[in-house]
């Protein structure tokens, strides 16, 4: 199965720590928010602070740099505040 068709916002993908265009994201897991036909737009979720969930670091990965792992039960919300 070609894993661009299994592949839809909510999925986790893990970034290739050999093939990643940007180093800092080699080996994390990174949530899917858009498909497009290079690639995947997504998010890897930043810790906090003092008990605050922090930010997200987006990152566009074309398909050599990432294998895909699964579905996340959870997303976070749009606004953290609001969650």
């Amino acid at each position: 199965m070609n894993q661009s068709s299994r592949i839809a916002k909510g999925s986790v993908v893990q970034l290739s720590p050999e093939d990643c265009g940007n180093p800092m994201f080699g080996g994390c897991f990174l949530l899917v928010d858009e498909v497009r036909t290079w690639g995947v737009i997504g998010f890897v979720q930043a810790l906090g602070e003092n008990g605050c969930r922090g930010g997200q670091a987006w990152y566009r990965a074309k398909w050599e740099e990432f294998e895909y792992c699964g579905e996340a039960q959870w997303v976070p919300a749009e606004n953290p505040e609001a969650a």
